[in-house]
C-alpha cells in the first residue's frame, strides 16, 4: 500500500509499504479521508512532538473515516462495508481510569500515528489501517467524508466543553483562534453560551472567528485588550478556555475569568513550568481545569454533526489534496494563518 512516511525534520515521504493484516479483534479499514492536525505539523516541522521522539520512521494521521475492508476472528460489531470514524487513542480497558469512564487517562493508551510508543504507532496517511473493533464508530451515509474526519477534533472541543459543566447563558471567553479553539467556540454557542469571545493575534484567524459567529474578536497584541475584554464580559467571563498554549494567555485568562470562574486548558505548553497567581487563585475561588483528548465524546460528536446542530463545520476545511501531494498538504497545514483543516482524500 502506500503510506506517507516521517522518516525525521521535514522529511516526509510517499512509499509503499507493507499492507497490515487484522488479528483478533481488529479490523482492516481502507481509509478514505484523513486531516492533518497540529501534532502532525509538530512531527513534521522538529522530528518530534514535545516529549515524544519517534524511535524509528512511521505513519502520521490520526483524524480519519474510512471503510471496514475486513475484520479478524471474533468480530461481530461491524462488518466490512461499514463506514465509520474512529477513535484513535486506545486505552487498556482495565485500569481504574478506563472502568471508570475516563480512558483517555489510561496509562497505556496506545494513539495511532504516534511517537508516544516504542516503536511507534503506524497512523492513517496511508491507504490502510489496522485498529481495534472498539476504536470504531458508524456514520450515516448522509455524512460527508471532510466533516466526518472532523470528528476527532471536534470530540477534543467536546470534551473540553464537558468539563466546563453548563454552559446555558454563560460569558465565554476562547483564547487561542486555532482548529480547536474555534471548534470549543462553535461547541459553547450550541450548548447555550450567551456570549462568546475569540481572543488571537492573528489577523486572519480573527477575522475567521468572526464569520463563524464569534460576539467578539480580541486581540492579545493590543493596548488594554485585558480591560476591555473585563468590561465586555461585565467583570470578567464566567468560563474560559485556554487553547492557545501560550504562556501570556494562560496568565491573562487568570485576569479576565471572573471571580467564581472556571478555566479550562486545553492547549500545551511549552514551558511546562509557569509561575501562576496562586493567591488570586485562592482568593477569587478560579477553578483550573485540566481537558486531554476525549472520553466517550465520539458518539456525541457524529450526533450533533448529523443533526446539524454544529452546523459550521464545512467552513474548517480549508484544503484537500490528493495522497499523492502529502507534501503539499503538509506545507500548507504548516505554513499560513488561513489554513484550518487541511485533509487528504485517500479512497473513493
Amino acid at each position: 500500500m502506500l503510506a506517507g512516511i516521517l522518516h525525521g525534520e521535514r522529511d516526509l515521504r510517499l512509499e509503499t509499504t507493507e499492507q497490515p493484516q487484522p488479528g483478533p479483534g481488529e479490523v482492516l479499514l481502507r481509509v478514505l479521508r484523513v486531516g492533518i492536525c497540529g501534532s502532525d505539523v509538530h512531527y513534521y516541522r522538529h522530528g518530534r512532538c514535545g516529549p515524544f521522539v519517534p524511535s524509528r520512521p512511521f505513519i502520521l494521521g490520526h483524524e480519519f473515516v474510512a471503510i471496514v475492508d475486513s475484520v479478524g476472528p471474533d468480530v461481530k460489531q461491524t462488518s466490512p462495508g461499514e463506514r465509520v470514524v474512529v477513535n484513535p487513542a486506545r486505552s487498556c480497558g482495565r485500569c481504574e481510569d478506563c472502568t471508570s469512564g475516563r480512558g483517555n487517562l489510561c496509562r497505556h493508551v496506545v494513539m495511532l500515528g504516534s511517537g508516544s510508543t516504542t516503536p511507534p504507532t503506524n497512523g492513517a496517511y496511508a491507504e490502510y489501517v489496522k485498529v481495534q473493533a472498539h476504536q470504531c464508530h458508524s456514520i450515516p451515509d448522509s455524512m460527508d467524508d471532510g466533516i466526518a474526519a472532523m470528528m476527532e477534533p471536534l470530540s477534543v472541543a467536546l470534551h473540553a466543553i464537558r468539563r466546563a459543566g453548563d454552559l446555558v447563558g454563560q460569558r465565554v471567553l476562547v483564547t487561542g483562534g486555532g482548529p480547536i479553539g474555534l471548534l470549543t467556540a462553535v461547541a459553547a454557542q450550541s450548548f447555550g453560551a450567551s456570549v462568546v469571545a475569540v481572543s488571537e493575534p492573528s489577523r486572519q484567524r480573527r477575522d475567521t472567528a468572526a464569520a463563524m459567529g464569534a460576539d467578539h474578536v480580541l486581540d492579545p497584541t493590543s493596548d488594554g485588550m485585558i480591560e476591555h475584554a473585563i468590561g465586555l464580559s461585565d467583570g470578567g467571563f464566567d468560563k474560559v478556555f485556554e487553547a492557545s498554549g501560550a504562556e501570556p494567555a494562560v496568565l491573562g485568562a487568570m485576569q479576565m475569568v471572573r471571580r467564581g470562574g472556571t478555566i479550562v486548558q486545553i492547549g500545551t505548553v511549552g514551558n511546562n513550568h509557569i509561575t501562576l497567581p496562586v493567591n488570586d487563585i485562592m482568593l477569587r475561588e478560579i477553578s483550573l481545569l485540566g481537558t486531554f483528548r476525549y472520553a466517550d465524546e465520539f458518539t456525541t460528536a457524529i450526533r450533533l454533526a448529523a443533526s446539524q446542530r454544529i452546523e459550521k463545520l464545512p467552513q474548517f476545511i480549508t484544503g484537500v489534496y490528493p495522497l499523492k501531494e502529502i507534501q503539499q498538504a503538509m506545507s500548507r497545514a504548516s505554513d499560513g494563518d488561513d489554513a484550518l483543516k487541511v485533509q487528504m482524500s485517500v479512497g473513493d
